[in-house]
């Protein structure tokens, strides 16, 4: 889901850091952690912190924290039912040898048992027996003025749509179909007729085209979470005026379930570089592949920590040099930044702190007051975790520049569920409107949340639209483009339905996994 599913990706909350058992105090109870004089307050906000903004009681229902998210907390510190480590924690196989080998959850307890005691207690204490879930002060309004529906000829069904691409030249669409038996590459006309298809045995989720080349990102075993080193580049060619693609070809392998990448010349040495998000699960990275020339690459890691799921490559500061800006969006969620020194090295600083509850999703850089500095746009709405229920602080943020690249929020629009948001000027009036959509919207009081179009009234002043066929697939992936050549910004939907929204008693799941579309477009007739 996460997000990638940016994905549908269960995610697991890392809710603190473990250390590694040691050959002196395993299995000796003498050698445990002594038992503190901390309360239970105390011990949480010092184990929590230590990897991600403190979590406080009053944000989960009393349920979740204990029956999903304490028990799952307790795992990371090495408390278990039963007192042993259940074999299920860490699924089969490779999977198995990677997170036992990571020392996710440790054999032995981090902690005094008495001092989990207390910060179990302190959460259950202080929990409310419920939350009101967030409700609409005024409704969207239906109808896009500048933009018309399309559903494309062709679905696959059900749809599982993972990537969408609208194709630069006016040549129509691409996207990837993430069936279990095969996944499809397909490619559309301008008129969303079915042009032809392309076969591959893993999923692709990232799309990138250069010249008569074409790069995929392959997720691996699939798009569900794990931990598996079978992600990879494909690259795939033209050759002698053709308008389809050669056999692919891998030119970077073993990654652990990668979700996004991004492109450019990190060394300035004229060869284009790659930042990997490997998002993995309870394991992954963020990396930089140096481009060594004739398909070959030599990975560094930035950042050997899962959830990074957003990648931005660009020259922030000015000195020449291409930085990266990424979103990580597992335990320690947030924005960093990764400041380009030269010779290959690189500073990390992070921007932002989100808590591990915010499902994060996406960010873009854009400049919304027009000050010549890049603000950012934050998208948080992740709801296939242990608590997924609606949230007050799902949704769009705008977090302002100050010239320094440091950022304060500045704005914030509730949408439940929301998994991505693109900044473009739509309606061609100088300012940045607002494309979003939502995986997880409040399917009974406010379905049309599926897709939110925002236009720009000045000074950070937003009216929020939808229009009447938004319930008509659940969107998971979006892009942008100018498909049919007019000169304004098109928008491409893509659906995922693997399985009905739970809770569901709307029949919208039932009719997307019967004759959902696979992807659907927003022509915008502004020209």
């Amino acid at each position: 889901m996460k997000q990638f599913l940016s994905t549908v990706v269960a995610i697991v909350i890392l809710f603190s850091c473990t250390g590694r058992k040691t050959s002196e105090t395993a299995g000796a109870p003498d050698l445990l952690p002594a038992r503190s004089n901390l309360s239970g307050k105390e011990l949480a906000a010092t184990h929590c912190a230590r990897c991600h903004l403190f979590v406080e009681p009053s944000t989960l229902p009393r349920s979740s924290w204990r029956d999903d998210v304490l028990p799952s907390m307790g795992h990371r510190l090495g408390f278990y039912k039963g007192d042993h480590q259940p074999d299920s924690l860490f699924g089969r196989g490779e999977n198995e040898r990677i997170i036992r080998n990571a020392n996710v959850y440790p054999e032995s307890p981090a902690m005094a048992k008495e001092d989990w005691a207390k910060i179990v207690a302190y959460y259950l204490e202080n929990a409310p027996d419920t939350i009101l879930p967030p409700r609409r002060s005024k409704k969207i309004t239906m109808g896009l003025r500048h933009f018309a529906y399309k559903e494309a000829s062709y679905a696959n069904r059900p749809a599982m749509t993972t990537m969408v691409k609208i194709l630069s030249d006016h040549r129509g669409i691409a996207y990837s179909d993430g069936k279990r038996e095969q996944s499809v590459l397909t490619f559309l006309t301008p008129e969303l007729e079915k042009s032809y298809d392309l076969g591959f045995g893993t999923t692709p989720v990232s799309f990138y085209e250069k010249a008569d080349t074409l790069y995929l990102t392959m997720a691996g075993v699939g798009v569900f979470p794990n931990d598996l080193p079978g992600g990879s580049l494909q690259k795939l060619s033209k050759s002698g005026g053709s308008e389809s693609y050669n056999a692919a070809t891998q030119v970077i392998g073993g990654m652990q379930r990668p979700v996004q990448m991004a492109y450019g010349d990190l060394n300035n040495n004229g060869l284009e570089d790659i930042v990997a998000c490997e998002y993995g699960d309870l394991t992954g990275s963020l990396v930089w592949f140096e481009n060594k020339g004739r398909n070959r690459y030599f990975k560094k890691i930035l950042r050997a920590k899962p959830g990074a799921i957003t990648s931005i490559i660009k020259d922030v500061n000015g000195d020449g040099l291409q930085d990266i800006v990424v979103l990580m969006a597992q335990g320690d969620e947030g924005v960093f930044l990764y400041t380009n020194k030269g010779n290959g090295s690189f500073a990390e600083k992070k921007l932002l702190s989100f808590s591990p509850l915010n499902g994060s999703l996406y960010i873009e850089l854009a400049d919304f007051n027009n000050d010549g500095f890049d603000d950012l746009i934050y998208v948080s709405g992740d709801n296939a975790d242990r608590t997924p229920f609606l949230k007050s602080y799902h949704g769009i943020y705008i977090f302002q520049n100050d010239g320094n690249f440091n950022f304060a929020q500045s704005w914030f629009y509730q949408l439940n569920g929301a998994y991505k948001a693109i900044p473009r000027d739509y309606d061609l009036d100088g300012d940045l409107d607002i494309a979003a959509i939502s995986y997880f919207p409040d399917y009974v009081q406010s379905p049309e949340e599926s897709f939110v179009y925002l236009e720009n009234k000045g000074d950070l002043t937003f009216q929020d639209y939808s229009f009447p066929e938004a319930t008509n697939g659940r969107w998971f992936v979006m892009d942008t483009g100018d498909m049919d050549g007019d000169g304004d910004i098109d928008l491409a939907l893509g659906s995922f339905v693997y399985f009905e929204p739970m809770g569901d008693t709307t029949g919208l799941g039932k009719k997307w996994l019967k004759d959902g579309p696979s992807v659907v477009v927003l022509e915008n007739t502004i020209r």
